[in-house]
């Protein structure tokens, strides 16, 4: 294996690590800043003729590990949105039904004004 490929390998293998330590640490600018140095690694890899299947077998494992903590992560972030969308909606009106089944939503919006009397 020349010099290039067993640097890109080593080097690639360490922004994996970097990558899942950011997204267990919630560190979304450091992910961000990795993104493009990892896509100009796997480029160079690519281009590789001839490349070792147990060193790549190595790096597509961490690349899946760190493909599901990403889901998990945008999920978990899916979820906090849908939940204040939610308190927000909450906290603005009021859901009631008659006796027929009708929805009715009550505006609980406050004005924020105060009235002055004599």
């Amino acid at each position: 294996m020349d010099d290039l490929l067993q640097n890109t390998i080593s080097a690639l293998d360490s922004i994996l690590d970097d990558e899942r330590r950011a997204l267990l640490d919630g560190d979304l600018e450091l992910i961000s800043s990795l993104l493009k140095e990892k896509e100009v690694l796997i480029e160079t890899l690519n281009a590789q003729e001839e490349i070792d299947r147990a060193e790549l077998e190595k790096l597509n494992d961490k690349v899946k590990r760190n493909q599901d903590l990403l889901n998990s992560a945008l999920e978990g972030i899916r979820t906090v949105a849908r939940r204040l969308a939610t308190m927000r909606r909450i906290r603005g009106s009021l859901d009631t039904y008659d006796a027929q089944g009708r929805k009715n939503t009550i505006d609980l919006q406050t004005s924020r004004s105060v009235e002055k009397r004599a």
